[in-house]
């Protein structure tokens, strides 16, 4: 598992490399599988989370600009006294610092911990906030944000655990059970998480979110291809032979993005002594998007053992935040 203070290193093809041993670990376990998956954190290496910054200001993707009214109307409630904040996937942190402005008019000794897989934007926004709020103390933090082993920095009981942009969507049941699990174990009592999470609409809003007609979620989706052929050794998987597509499963309640082949795809993996076969048209599924109520997580949360929920929506209830405490 992940220590809170443990740090990744930069991408490589070094065979000993903690990436390179990662992915392939990923790879066995998803590439082969029906359909073949590759968990969303691949998509976010520096190329792909700045990507993903252009796409959250894009005009079809409503989730950054809606979450972020909520965080301007409730700012204040969110933090609600916290003196430490970490945040998980922090990226830009650019939503957060409404909140950041809540918790340095607090007082002395506030705290951000921002934490996500990507080290090169995680130190320059932790650079870029340490000249901006001269008055908070930044700790990046470079870590996988779904295995954190406690204690997390801060005080136990002042903790604000944030967990924005929906992202709480892209796990399946299980994954999701065991994430909230192990914020229940790594907080301590007192401490409170702040979930954004995305409000299920009309199919045709929601696919246009993650198929933009800028084309910047294609380029997202692909560069995932960009990450597997520079971190492990393979020859014959390339980007040129796939397209991206999102797709609106009803029956989960999301949204599924895939690398669809264009043509028969055949890969060769020698460090894992495997081949990667597609036929033309069949894909690689690279993210979910779960959509929720309020009521399904508030429900979720509190067979955990987390108490006090409170969720607020934006005006046009398109997108949600549910709030609870650590007993």
């Amino acid at each position: 598992m992940t220590a809170v203070g443990d740090r990744a290193g930069m991408t490589t093809t070094s065979s000993a490399h903690p990436d390179t041993v990662a992915l392939e670990a990923d790879l066995q376990e998803g590439f082969w599988a029906d359909p073949p998956t590759l968990p969303a954190r691949w998509l976010y290496d520096e190329a792909g989370s700045r990507l993903f910054d252009r796409i959250t200001r894009l005009p079809e993707y409503y989730p950054t600009r809606s979450e972020a009214r909520i965080l301007r109307d409730r700012a204040g409630e969110i933090v609600d006294g916290s003196r430490t904040v970490v945040e998980l996937g922090a990226g830009t942190s650019e939503k957060t610092r409404v909140l950041l402005d809540a918790l340095v008019a607090g007082g002395g000794g506030a705290l951000y911990v921002p934490v996500d897989i990507s080290t090169e934007m995680l130190h320059e926004t932790a650079n870029t906030l340490a000249g901006e709020y001269p008055d908070l103390r930044v700790r990046p933090v470079v870590a996988d944000i779904t295995d954190l082993e406690p204690p997390l920095p801060g005080d136990p009981g002042t903790r604000l655990v944030l967990f924005l942009g929906g992202t709480i969507g892209n796990l399946t049941e299980d994954e999701r059970d065991a994430f909230l699990r192990m914020l229940r174990r790594v907080a301590g009592p007192g401490d409170r998480i702040a979930l954004g999470f995305d409000v299920r609409k009309s199919p045709e809003r929601l696919v246009a979110a993650y198929d933009d007609a800028a084309g910047v979620t294609a380029e997202f989706d692909l560069n995932m291809l960009d990450v597997i052929a520079r971190t492990v050794e393979c020859t014959g998987l390339d980007r040129r032979d796939f397209r991206h597509d999102a797709v609106w499963n009803a029956a989960e309640s999301r949204i599924e993005m895939w690398l669809r082949a264009v043509r028969d795809v055949r890969a060769w993996f020698p460090t894992l002594g495997r081949e990667f076969t597609l036929a033309a048209g069949e894909g690689i599924r690279t993210e979910i998007a779960r959509k929720f109520s309020g009521d399904e997580l508030m429900a979720e949360l509190g067979r955990i053992g987390f108490r006090d929920q409170v969720v607020w929506t934006d005006d046009a209830g398109d997108f949600g935040m549910v709030v609870a405490q650590v007993p």
